[in-house]
């Protein structure tokens, strides 16, 4: 998918600052919140939704209320770093459910992993899968979250 440039302006950017704090809201509660007519704001959103400004709406969930307590923080290092080998291990961490998020970095390990899975059994086991498995895993270090301080979705615009 080809993303568009677009401009945005200061109406863009109150709605965006609206659906990030609260994406459920009707498109004229929305419209009512930064002070625009309803049919200006579908057609902003539209617009923005298009062009992959806004790429999706979710529900956060709260990991540990859905059995998803240990957040770990991975870094991984490849022996082989070409772009085949990256998309490799890319496409290997795409298909897991508990990796939420996963970027390639630079100096130092090759990507870094968010991961969150109900314990260090279950970590342990995906551990296995994703990086035991894996011929060209040269280095794995984890980092385990004893206390989340801060935690936002929201970028500022």
């Amino acid at each position: 998918m080809s993303e568009l440039a677009i401009l945005l302006d200061e109406l863009d950017r109150r709605i965006l600052n609206a659906l990030q704090a609260d994406a459920s809201q009707t498109n004229n509660q929305l419209a009512a919140h930064v002070h625009a007519s309803a049919p200006t704001c579908l057609r902003r959103v539209k617009r923005m939704r298009d062009a992959g400004v806004i790429q999706r709406q979710v529900a956060i969930v709260a990991p540990h209320m859905v059995g998803a307590a240990l957040t770990a923080i991975v870094e991984v290092t490849l022996d082989h770093q070409g772009a085949e080998r990256q998309v490799e291990f890319e496409s290997a961490v795409a298909h897991e459910t508990a990796v939420l998020q996963c970027y390639r970095v630079s100096p130092g390990p090759d990507f870094v992993l968010v991961v969150q899975v109900a314990d260090m059994p279950a970590y342990h086991a995906l551990a296995h899968r994703l990086f035991a498995g894996q011929v060209n895993v040269r280095n794995v270090r984890s980092f385990f979250s004893i206390y989340r301080s801060k935690f936002e979705t929201s970028i500022a615009v």
